[in-house]
């Protein structure tokens, strides 16, 4: 619809100089007010036309419809200028190949019919068109130069409008591969979500198996007289502990034991948190942490932004054992956290298959996968992942999504 619009702006224009010129600079005698008054109609079409731009309910009736009105608009005034007679007669052929392009198929043979009946009728009943005293005998001159203008107008607009068709098609292509490539990652996800789940729950039994042996050799006799036995057993169940954390993380990532009311808390505290723990694990790792959060607002917290950071803070420590920097800021309305290392920094395929899954500079199974839930992360909460190597050397890793996605209203 909006490139019949623009292209009936087109025409009023054309038509309104045409019109003009023929009667005041050729001298012909035209009948301004009815070709005017058809003009007009036309106008007004085009501004009734504009809310129902992206109206998707009975498009093809709609712009049938409006190529019907435009064929009448064209009957209207080739009738008050000469009828078959006119050599913009051929403009018929304009609204014949829109239709092919734009209409269904019945629809299309309906605007061939159309054009053909009243190219038809404007052969027998036309308001006759009088040539002024200057230009007797010389019609064929008029009517070929006519000719020519008629089909440089025709050429250049179906070069426009097809150049535009075109491009939306394509754009549409493009889009709709996007969607595909998304829709294929996110059963990824899924499946990879199923696969953890059902390991968390079946690691659960061994775990707490584990646990209560390792409680019961503390006790032994035997093994409480050993003090570098008891720290190693000590030191066991603090893992122990950590891998059951783990594994309540993994099942609250995937809406399961959800026993308790969702965690809410300062956006500083929640980076804080994070960082914390992180630290925690890689307490060898040289860790600059900085935060400029503003008013600081409160937040839901969640699980599966906790691990997005943690995976982009893990990437950079395995790139770069000696420093890690984290810093966490807000820029009109987002929150971007950036993660940057002094690591190798990424290669030109790294960067160019950014997000997706497998795709790793460590080539270990299963490595890869951080980088590509981020980006599947961020993009359900609207945001993005962005990554680029820095010039005294590393990587920079930026994740943006909008304050709004976890901010609580």
């Amino acid at each position: 619809m909006r490139q019949l619009v623009t292209l009936r702006w087109i025409a009023v224009a054309g038509q309104f100089v045409t019109i003009l010129f023929a009667r005041f600079g050729l001298g012909f005698d035209l009948p301004l007010v009815p070709m005017m008054a058809a003009l007009a109609a036309a106008v007004g079409l085009n501004l009734a036309s504009m809310p129902l731009y992206g109206w998707r309910k009975g498009a093809n009736i709609q712009l049938l419809l409006a190529l019907l009105f435009d064929v009448g608009l064209l009957t209207t005034q080739l009738y008050l200028a000469g009828g078959a007679t006119n050599p913009f007669i051929s403009l018929y052929l304009l609204h014949v190949v829109l239709g092919a392009v734009l209409l269904d198929r019945w629809s299309s043979w309906a605007i061939v019919a159309v054009t053909a009946a009243c190219f038809g009728v404007l052969t027998l009943y036309y308001r006759p068109l009088i040539l002024p005293p200057d230009y007797s005998g010389e019609y064929f001159l008029l009517y070929t130069i006519g000719s020519l203008l008629c089909f440089m107008l025709i050429a250049t607009l179906l070069m426009l409008f097809m150049t535009r068709i075109t491009g939306n098609l394509r754009a549409r292509d493009t889009r709709l591969a996007d969607l595909r490539q998304q829709a294929a990652e996110e059963d990824h996800i899924v499946r990879m979500g199923l696969l953890a789940s059902g390991a968390a729950h079946e690691l659960g039994t061994p775990l707490a198996s584990i646990a209560v042996i390792l409680a019961d050799w503390r006790r032994m006799p035997t093994l409480a007289q050993d003090a570098d036995l008891q720290a190693e057993i000590v030191e066991m169940q603090s893992e122990v502990q950590r891998c059951k954390a783990i594994v309540t993380g993994i099942l609250l990532s995937a809406g399961e034991a959800r026993g308790e009311a969702p965690e809410i808390m300062p956006l500083h505290q929640l980076l804080d948190g994070i960082v914390d723990e992180w630290r925690a694990v890689h307490p060898s790792v040289d860790f600059d942490y900085t935060t400029r959060v503003g008013d600081d607002p409160q937040v839901v917290s969640d699980p599966a932004l906790k691990q997005v950071i943690a995976n982009v803070l893990d990437n950079a420590a395995e790139a770069s054992p000696h420093w890690v920097a984290f810093r966490g800021e807000r820029t009109d309305g987002d929150l971007a956290l950036i993660v940057r290392d002094r690591g190798p920094g990424f290669s030109d395929e790294r960067l160019a298959s950014f997000g997706k899954p497998y795709q790793s500079s460590k080539r270990e199974p299963g490595h890869g996968l951080g980088l590509f839930l981020a980006v599947n992360v961020m993009r359900k909460l609207g945001g993005g992942v962005s990554v680029v190597n820095c010039e005294g050397g590393g990587a920079e890793v930026t994740i943006r999504m909008p304050l709004s996605a976890i901010a609580l209203s």
